[in-house]
């Protein structure tokens, strides 16, 4: 095997592997937790949010998260309250900084 044809099927092993790692994070689109969390009307503040997810209250996928995680279309947040669990699907990203209550529906989809 030529030296060229090991390079091709390296280069088309990267390109698998970062398409199947990286594909959710395609469009471009995303937003980390905290600011996600104030964006869509979860929380009032950032601050709370980053509370929230400081004291590993807030689980992305199943993974307890951290403040700088970024999140995405399809993922699942899940909250755990002192006498509830909420998890929320994500549709959509927002664009905007802050996003009406009564627009929260095209954002995220609360799962029971």
């Amino acid at each position: 095997m030529s030296v060229m044809q090991k390079m091709f099927q390296l280069l088309h092993l990267f390109q698998f592997y970062f398409s199947t790692i990286y594909k959710k994070y395609a469009d471009g689109v995303f937003m980390r937790i905290d600011k996600f969390l104030n964006s869509v009307n979860i929380t009032k503040r950032r601050s709370v949010s980053q509370d929230m997810i400081a004291n590993g209250v807030v689980l992305i996928n199943g993974v307890v998260a951290k403040a700088s995680k970024n999140i995405a279309v399809g993922d699942v947040i899940t909250i755990n309250y002192l006498n509830s669990v909420k998890k929320y699907k994500i549709l959509q990203i927002p664009q905007t900084k802050s996003t009406p209550k009564s627009l929260q529906e095209e954002y995220i989809e609360e799962i029971l």
